[in-house]
C-alpha cells in the first residue's frame, strides 16, 4: 500500500471509521456468541420444537438487555483499564470477592462440563467416539491459548463466531412460514402454562450469565482499546448482542418450521439433528450438527479462559493470553486444569451430568443479581468512571434490565429447585 492510498484512507472519514472498527472488533461479538453454547442451542432447539413460533417475541427484549449489559462492560474496561474482578475487589474487599470467585468457579465448571458433553454428543452424530473426540478437543483448546497471542486467539474466536451462520442457512432450508414468524416476533404470546413459563425463563436465562461480564471486560483490557476508540468498542458490543439473537432466532425458526409443525417429539440436540434430515433435508441436518460442535468447542475455549481471568484478577495474579506460563503460571495452570478435569469427567459413563448442570444453573442464578448490582454501582462511581458514568436515562434502562433479569434469575433458581 503506497503513500497515496494512505492519504485517501485518512481523508475519507467513513473508510477510516470502518478500519478502526475492524481493529477494535472482537470482545463484544465473541462474548455474545458464546451465549449460544451447548446449553443455549439445546434450549432454543427445544423451544422451537415444543412451542413453535410462539417464543420468537422474546428476542427483541433480549437484544436490548444484552446490548445494555455488554455496553456497560466495555465502557468500564476501556475507561478504567481494569477487569471487572479487579474493580469488584476494590469496591467490596478481598473476602467477599474471594467468596464470589469460588462460587463462580464452581458454576463455570458445571457449564464447562456441559460444553464437553456437547462435544461428545455432536462428535457422536458424525460417528466419532467420545474417547477420541474429547482428548483431541481438550488438546486443541489448550494449545490454542498456550501457543497463541491475544490477537491470534481472537482471530480464531472470530472465525468460530462466523460458523454460527450455518444456523441461519439451516433456518432458510427449513422453509418457515415467514408471515407467522413475523407476527409472532412482534406480538407476544402470553400464557400461565407452567411449561411455557419455564421455557421462557430458560430462553432468557441463556442470554446473560455472570462469566460473560468478566470475560468481555478482561478481553477489552488485554486488547488495549484506547478511550478515543470507545465508540467503536460500544458498536462491537451492540453488534454482538444483535448477532447472537439473530442466530438464536433462526435456531427456533428451523425447529418450529419442521419438528413442531410435524409433531415430532425430541429431547436433545441429537434428536433435533436427526429429525431435521427427513423434514428439511440432509444439508440442514448436517449444518445443525456442525454448528453444535462448533458452539461446544468455542464455549469450551472461552469458559475456562473467563474463569482464569477473573480468579487471577480477583486475587492479584498475572493474567492474559499474551503472557507465557512463566509470567502467569496460575492463569495458565487453572486454564489447563479446568479443561483436563472436564474432559476426564465427561468420559466417565455414569457421571450425573444432569445434577451437575442443575447445580451450576442454580449457582449462576444466585450470583447474577450480585454481579449486575455491583456493575451498576461501579459504573456510576465517578472515582472510577469520571465523566463516563451512566446518564439518568441509561441508568433507568440499565436498572429496568437488571430488575427483569434478576426476577427471571430468581424464578429460574426456584424452578430448578422444585
Amino acid at each position: 500500500m503506497d503513500f497515496q492510498v494512505f492519504r485517501r484512507i485518512f481523508k475519507n472519514p467513513a473508510l477510516l471509521s470502518i478500519i478502526i472498527f475492524l481493529s477494535v472488533m472482537g470482545p463484544g461479538i465473541i462474548t455474545a456468541n458464546v451465549d449460544n453454547d451447548a446449553g443455549g442451542i439445546t434450549t432454543y432447539s427445544l423451544a422451537g420444537s415444543q412451542f413453535g413460533y410462539n417464543l420468537l417475541w422474546l428476542f427483541i427484549p433480549m437484544i436490548i438487555a444484552l446490548a445494555v449489559i455488554q455496553e456497560m462492560g466495555v465502557r468500564m474496561g476501556v475507561v478504567s483499564g481494569k477487569g471487572l474482578a479487579d474493580l469488584i475487589r476494590e469496591k467490596v474487599g478481598i473476602k467477599l470477592t474471594f467468596i464470589m470467585m469460588v462460587a463462580l468457579l464452581l458454576a463455570n465448571f458445571g457449564n464447562l462440563l456441559a460444553e464437553f458433553s456437547g462435544i461428545a454428543v455432536s462428535s457422536g452424530i458424525f460417528g466419532v467416539p467420545r474417547f477420541i473426540a474429547l482428548p483431541v478437543a481438550a488438546f486443541f483448546v489448550w494449545l490454542l491459548v498456550v501457543k497463541g497471542s491475544y490477537k491470534s486467539v481472537e482471530k480464531v474466536f472470530l472465525a468460530a463466531s462466523a460458523v454460527y451462520l450455518t444456523y441461519i442457512v439451516a433456518g432458510y432450508l427449513a422453509h418457515p412460514n415467514w408471515g407467522l414468524a413475523a407476527k409472532s416476533l412482534l406480538t407476544p404470546t402470553l400464557t400461565m402454562d407452567p411449561t411455557y413459563i419455564t421455557m421462557v425463563i430458560g430462553v432468557v436465562g441463556t442470554t446473560i450469565a455472570p462469566w460473560m461480564m468478566f470475560y468481555i471486560q478482561s478481553s477489552v483490557v488485554e486488547k488495549g482499546i484506547s478511550l478515543k476508540n470507545l465508540k467503536y468498542s460500544k458498536a462491537d458490543a451492540i453488534m454482538g448482542a444483535v448477532a447472537v439473537n439473530v442466530v438464536a432466532f433462526f435456531i427456533v425458526l428451523a425447529c418450529a418450521a419442521t419438528i413442531f409443525s410435524n409433531g415430532v417429539e425430541v429431547n436433545n440436540v441429537a434428536d433435533v439433528s436427526k429429525a431435521l434430515a427427513p423434514l428439511a433435508g440432509q444439508y440442514a441436518s448436517l449444518l445443525f450438527a456442525f454448528g453444535f460442535l462448533n458452539a461446544s468447542l468455542f464455549a469450551a475455549s472461552i469458559l475456562p479462559l473467563s474463569t482464569a481471568y477473573y480468579v487471577c484478577e480477583s486475587l492479584g495474579f498475572e493474567a492474559g493470553v499474551s503472557r507465557g506460563f512463566s509470567e502467569a503460571p496460575i492463569f495458565h495452570g487453572l486454564y489447563l486444569g479446568l479443561i483436563v478435569l472436564a474432559a476426564i469427567i465427561i468420559m466417565i459413563p455414569s457421571v450425573p451430568l444432569l445434577s451437575i448442570l442443575y447445580l451450576s444453573q442454580v449457582v449462576n442464578g444466585m450470583l447474577l443479581p450480585f454481579v449486575l448490582i455491583l456493575m451498576l454501582l461501579i459504573i456510576n462511581d465517578r472515582r472510577v468512571m469520571g465523566e463516563y458514568v451512566n446518564s439518568k436515562l441509561f441508568n433507568f434502562i440499565a436498572t429496568a434490565t437488571i430488575l427483569v433479569v434478576v426476577g427471571l434469575s430468581i424464578a429460574l433458581v426456584l424452578t430448578s429447585l422444585i
